[in-house]
């Protein structure tokens, strides 16, 4: 097939067709929505200063992808790794000593599911799955092209023959990456899709038991709602808490600062329910102070990660910059 001379008139719409599965699959790879936007951004950049070049062998889809991955390749020679504080050590105790931050560099970040979600119900269902937090820290773990294959097959469902096309490589080293890469995972991750990842009446009527009460601050309640077992974690510091007498004892301990607390719903983040917490000011009002996300298990809460940094996040989430008095 001859080159092709110029871009038609509306190429620029057939790459907004892609947009969302383009970002998703750069979040993974690069677990920031910010620097996945900077990705499919350079994306479509590549794409359109690159368009005489494409010869159509490939469809525009696949050609897409193989620009993602180049940029994400190349932006993840330039940063460090993304984790959570689970990574980096183990649980300690509820004292304001231990809370220590880190450079915020360090940190995955979350995302809307809006940004990421799209298509018929299982493929929604997939793409919730793929983008749990604790999936997405654990592909942090992986060599970049491992990472790339694995979401290109494991998440994706491309054939290994079309990843190693878009990886400029053979079927069997794709084939030998997915192996090394799912050994790695193996440990700390559950199987892609193999759970029903949407809330039912039940989750939702836990939910609103749970903003009540931690509005109230109310201790049994809470107590009632949280797994014995669950965890808690708050970026950009590195405690982490294991234990649902842990998590109280901070709440009431070093974090009685969230008492009056206002919790208002938002947009679903790496396909788990998210909250903006806002705490009280000195002028009367609320301020923000975190973003919530919770994860659910056999009716009770097993997991918080409170997102401390707002002033990112809270635009990113439609979440309002602050809640006035008692309206809240």
């Amino acid at each position: 097939m001859s080159t092709l001379s110029a871009p038609p008139d509306d190429l620029e719409q057939q790459f907004e067709r892609h947009r969302v599965e383009l970002r998703g699959y750069c979040y993974r790879m690069l677990a920031s929505p910010f620097e996945a936007d900077d990705a499919v951004q350079e994306t479509f950049i590549r794409a359109w200063r690159g368009y005489k070049s494409f010869e159509g062998r490939a469809s525009l889809r696949s050609w897409l992808y193989r620009i993602a991955t180049n940029v994400c390749l190349d932006m993840r020679r330039s940063v460090q790794r993304r984790a959570r504080p689970m990574d980096l050590g183990p649980a300690r105790e509820p004292l304001l000593e231990n809370l220590r931050e880190l450079p915020e560099v360090t940190w995955l970040e979350p995302i809307p599911d809006s940004h990421v979600i799209s298509g018929d119900p299982a493929e929604a269902a997939i793409a919730r799955e793929s983008v749990r937090l604790a999936f997405v820290a654990a592909l942090q773990h992986l060599p970049a092209r491992q990472r790339a294959a694995l979401i290109l097959c494991d998440v994706l469902q491309w054939k290994a023959s079309e990843a190693a096309g878009l990886l400029e490589t053979t079927v069997a080293s794709v084939n030998s990456a997915l192996q090394r890469a799912r050994a790695t995972l193996e440990a700390v991750r559950p199987s892609i899709g193999s759970k029903d990842s949407t809330l039912s009446d039940d989750d939702h009527r836990l939910l609103s038991r749970y903003v009540d009460a931690f509005q109230a601050y109310d201790v049994e309640k809470l107590t009632e709602l949280i797994h014995e077992d669950a965890i808690q974690s708050m970026p950009p510091y590195d405690l982490w808490l294991s234990g649902r007498n842990d998590i109280l004892a901070w709440w009431f301990g070093p974090g009685i600062a969230c008492r009056d607390s206002r919790v208002i719903p938002t947009l679903g983040a790496n396909g788990l329910p998210a909250f903006g917490q806002y705490k009280r000011s000195d002028d009367g009002g609320y301020a923000p102070w975190a973003l919530q996300v919770v994860e659910l298990r056999d009716g009770k809460i097993a997991e918080f990660t409170f997102f401390l940094a707002t002033e990112t996040l809270f635009p990113l989430f439609g979440l309002p910059p602050r809640l006035e008095g008692a309206s809240a």
